[in-house]
Formats: structure tokens, C-alpha cells, sequence
């Protein structure tokens, strides 16, 4: 909690589950990949590289989601002008079992590495531990990603996509595609300044096609902490970013934070309403871990270098239920995180 600087202890942590960073670690160097429906939707020119259909001339899903965490970090490495050798530690996950594809992804890096799994919130997961690791002097530079595949997660989750079972109104679309990030201790670029550790939220929703009305109570849980223990006002912020609500769970944090008497109406966007277009018939917009790491790293990214935007918000919001948790009828437990970054 405490760090001695020039012979004082600074106190980091702030209210119940927040944290304020001595030292702001900053954020190098972005980069991302996506799928050709990504490619198609509204966010295009934020994106590094499309490819040209799912499996992009591998053998698997799977392979092509780890050809995508590899390639993003390796991306994102070159951006920020270092080597691989200069990482000192990667963090990053998916949504597959035993995080197959990023294990597969960073095998060939030969780095220092931690496995994350935050189901869809792992994005933020990862650049919030990333942060502490450079503010509490155990680095110097970081790298962060995330991925998810459209076909690999909906055969694990639900039903393999070529069978054409036809899918809910309200449900969402897994994004295929992977973000990737830089942080280190010197450079130039935006930094992150707060944090707030989420907790496990349950309102006994069952329904693995419902993930943004799971989400979306453990979202505003983790958004009003996140105000109280830093005493700030949704304003303070030029936006604040959800990870993958779509647009049913965005409404119901809306509302959720209109209860608590916070209008967040006019500073407030999810990554998974950001993405595909309305003809893609995505159904309630986009999902998945890339969904947040591939807006992030992307349009926000740019955002903040372009100083469109200065002060957000990003929380990451994350379904952890499983294939065994769902047969045996358990409610989905959520959780949300969240990273204040600014320029």
C-alpha cells in the first residue's frame, strides 16, 4: 500500500477498493488485429491489420486466435521501438479453456509471463496489474493484450457456429480480434493514474445469451466505487468506457446509476455498441475480451494522443461463468475492473 519516497511513505490505495499510482506508469505503444467483420464495422481505421477471413490460412480457430495475441504484442513492441528482451514481464488472457490461445501465443516470445483470466474484463485486468507492477518498482516495462475468436468461443460457450442455431435478440456478438499494449516507467504517451480492483457481482441471471444484463450490475458496482473512493464526479472524466455491455447492458447502467443519482448519460459509451455496424445484425452489439482490447488500443488510444479526449474511464466487464457451470444451472457471477487513463 505504501511507498517510501525520499524517505515517506505514500499511502496508494484509496477508499475500499481503489488505487492512486505514485509513479503513473505510461502507455508507450498500442496495437491490434481483428476479423473481417471487425474490418467491416465502424471502427476500421483504428484498426492495424484485418484479416482476411477467421482462420487467416491456419489450421483452427484456435490457431488463428493465437496468431493474433502474438501478433498484436510483437506489433505493439515494434511501435514502442523496443525488443522483446526488453519486456520484463507479459500479461495477457483469453476466454478458451486453460487460456489455450495466449499460451500458445507467447510460447515462442521467451518472456517473463503471467496468465490472466477475467473472462471479458481481462483486458483491463492486465493493464491494471501491469500498472502496479511498474509503480511499485518490480518493472520497467510491461507488455498487455487480450484476444477472443468469434467461432472458438461460441463452440466453447455455446454452439458451434455452423450448426446456424439461431441466436436471442439480446444476445451479442464475440469479437475476433486481439489488443495489445506497452507500459513502462519512461516515454511519452497517456498514463494510468487510478484504479479500482472490482468484486464479484450475482443478480442470478442464468442466461449465457444475457451477458450484458449479468454485467451491467457488476459494471455500475465497480463505476460508483470507483467515484466514492477517489471523490470524484462522473464528470471528471471526458468519457467513461464499459467493456462489452452491448446495448442492453449499457440502458441498464444508465438506469442502475440514475438510481444512485448519477447521470452519466452524456459522458458515457460502451466498446461493445462501438463496433460492428447496425446492418452487421450483431443483434446487441459486441462481446468477448478483444471487444474492449481492440477499441482501447485503437480508437481510445488514438484519442488520447490526439488529445480528443484527456481524462477516461475504462472498465472492463467480464461473464465468468463456463460450459460446467451453466449445465449444472448456476447464476453468472461478473465482475468489473476498472483503469483511469490520462493524458
Amino acid at each position: 500500500m505504501d511507498k517510501a519516497i525520499g524517505g515517506e511513505k505514500v499511502n496508494k490505495k484509496r477508499g475500499k477498493q481503489s488505487l492512486v499510482f505514485a509513479s503513473p506508469p505510461i502507455i508507450t505503444s498500442t496495437a491490434n488485429i481483428v476479423g473481417p467483420m471487425e474490418g467491416e464495422g465502424l471502427l476500421q481505421e483504428y484498426f492495424d491489420y484485418i484479416m482476411p477471413d477467421n482462420l487467416n490460412n491456419l489450421e483452427s480457430w484456435e490457431q488463428c486466435e493465437s496468431y493474433m495475441m502474438e501478433r498484436a504484442i510483437k506489433t505493439a513492441v515494434n511501435k514502442d521501438n523496443s525488443t522483446m528482451e526488453m519486456i520484463d514481464c507479459i500479461l495477457a488472457g483469453d476466454l478458451l479453456n486453460q487460456l489455450m490461445s495466449t499460451h500458445f501465443a507467447v510460447r515462442k516470445l521467451n518472456r517473463p509471463f503471467l496468465g490472466l483470466y477475467g473472462a471479458c474484463s481481462t483486458m483491463v485486468e492486465s493493464l491494471l496489474l501491469g500498472a502496479m507492477f511498474l509503480d511499485g518498482g518490480f518493472a520497467n516495462k510491461v507488455a498487455v493484450a487480450a484476444s477472443s475468436h468469434h467461432d472458438a468461443a461460441e463452440r466453447q460457450y455455446r454452439f458451434p457456429s455452423e450448426l446456424g442455431v439461431q441466436r436471442p435478440l439480446g444476445s451479442q456478438w464475440t469479437v475476433t480480434g486481439s489488443g495489445a499494449a506497452v507500459l513502462s516507467i519512461l516515454g511519452n504517451g497517456p498514463r494510468i493514474t487510478a484504479a479500482t480492483i472490482g468484486k464479484i457481482v450475482d443478480y442470478g441471471i442464468k442466461d449465457p445469451n444475457a451477458m450484458g444484463s449479468a454485467m451491467a450490475p457488476a459494471a455500475s458496482d465497480t463505476l460508483l466505487r470507483h467515484l466514492q473512493d477517489t471523490e470524484r464526479a462522473p464528470e471528471y472524466y471526458d468519457m467513461i468506457f464499459t467493456g462489452d455491455l452491448g446495448s442492453v447492458g449499457k440502458q441498464l447502467v444508465i438506469q442502475l446509476m440514475q438510481e444512485k443519482g448519477m447521470d452519466i448519460s452524456s459522458n458515457y459509451q460502451d466498446c461493445g455498441c462501438m463496433i460492428y455496424r447496425e446492418e452487421q445484425d450483431t443483434h446487441a452489439g459486441a462481446s468477448g475480451c478483444a471487444s474492449s482490447a481492440v477499441v482501447f488500443s485503437g480508437y481510445i488510444y488514438r484519442a488520447l494522443m490526439t488529445n480528443k479526449l484527456k481524462k477516461i474511464l475504462l472498465l472492463g466487464t467480464g461473464s465468468l461463468h463456463s460450459t460446467t457451470s451453466y449445465q449444472q444451472k448456476e447464476s453468472i457471477p461478473c465482475i468489473a475492473h476498472a483503469v483511469a487513463v490520462e493524458v
